[in-house]
């Protein structure tokens, strides 16, 4: 059985307006009529192959949880300060039995192919039962220059490939030439690995995230259906991205390409790729009123919107904030996001 670990943290500012605070990204309809966190948990529904999840979040972000939960079983473990991926996954994997295979997803991404992803779930396991840290990788289909990349190495079977090395977010020429070498991947974020095995690679390569991870558990507070780590303890932990602590410098780390229809969502370009359009390439939601206007997105927030004689934009209202900003701009709203919110 696989143990679901579903990371709910981040504050999700690229889609400002509408993510903020206690209503971040991943606890928004953006791909359809149920949250992203709620699309996430169903991929893996509990049963014979897949236990309840274990989902780590902020103390802000348990209300939101616990609603879209509804009377799921889970196990929230509620982090009492942001340490990055990697003090998150400590906590996982100090909570868990070793010999638990543990599938780390983000809780703010989009996946339509599910059989996809559950075939590439099933090569992962092999490996990760020979102690593999498993990582998924994308199948890039243009040369993106916001999302870090895996280059494929030897071959292991015809489950993956060991990783030869990771690539951070390249520039677009870079990014081009690995698209046309082929062998690279997008990095999901994604990990599938046996407990101890990662209990082990954080102890050797950074023991401090782990220890303190470990004690402030074992120090910790238990209310209802969560755990509630020390701050003190889980303090002396260091803030950094699994990747940088464990991955890119361990020696046995693999890559399972896959092509699942998968999304990060990561701007509002990618949420206006991905809706529903009308036949000028518009995403409208809400009272909006369009003439002359092709491939915008506008998500009217209860107000009524009129766009006339505008291309490649998007206009997103919530409450007393109007975003209006080029689909070619959308990774600097937050700089907006940063003006605006106190």
């Amino acid at each position: 059985m696989i143990q679901p670990v579903i990371l709910c943290g981040g504050a999700g500012t690229r889609l400002w307006p509408e993510s903020r605070g206690h209503r971040a990204k991943q606890f928004l309809p953006l791909a359809g009529s149920e949250s992203l966190f709620q699309q996430t948990v169903k991929r893996t529904p509990a049963g014979a192959r897949f236990a309840p999840p274990m989902i780590l979040c902020g103390t802000a972000h348990v209300p939101a949880v616990r609603e879209q939960m509804g009377d799921q079983s889970a196990l929230l473990i509620v982090e009492p300060l942001p340490r990055g991926t990697a003090g998150a996954i400590a906590l996982a994997v100090a909570q868990a039995d070793p010999d638990a295979l543990l599938l780390v997803m983000p809780s703010d991404q989009v996946i339509t192919d599910l059989p996809a992803f559950h075939a590439a779930i099933e090569r992962g396991v092999e490996l990760a039962q020979h102690d593999w840290i498993v990582t998924f990788g994308i199948a890039p289909d243009r040369p993106d220059t916001g999302f870090g990349y895996i280059a494929s190495g030897t071959a292991l079977g015809d489950k993956g490939f060991a990783v030869e090395r990771f690539v951070e977010k390249p520039p677009l020429e870079e990014a081009k030439r690995m698209l046309a070498a082929g062998g690279f991947s997008w990095n999901a974020g994604i990990f599938l690995f046996r407990a101890g095995r990662m209990r082990d690679a954080m102890l050797a390569r950074c023991p401090t995230i782990f220890v303190a991870a470990r004690d402030a558990l074992a120090t910790g507070t238990v209310d209802g259906d969560a755990l509630h780590p020390d701050p003190q303890e889980f303090g002396h932990a260091p803030s950094d991205s699994i990747d940088y602590a464990v991955l890119e410098c361990d020696d046995r780390v693999a890559v399972v390409p896959v092509s699942m229809g998968w999304s990060d969502l990561g701007s509002w370009h990618a949420v206006q790729l991905l809706a529903a359009k009308d036949a000028m390439g518009n995403a409208a939601m809400g009272d909006v009123f369009l003439h002359g206007s092709s491939n915008n997105l506008i998500r009217a927030g209860g107000r009524r919107v009129s766009i006339v004689g505008m291309s490649d934009v998007a206009v997103v209202v919530d409450g007393d904030d109007i975003l209006v900003i080029s689909l070619a701009c959308s990774q600097d709203v937050r700089a907006a996001a940063k003006a605006r919110e106190i």
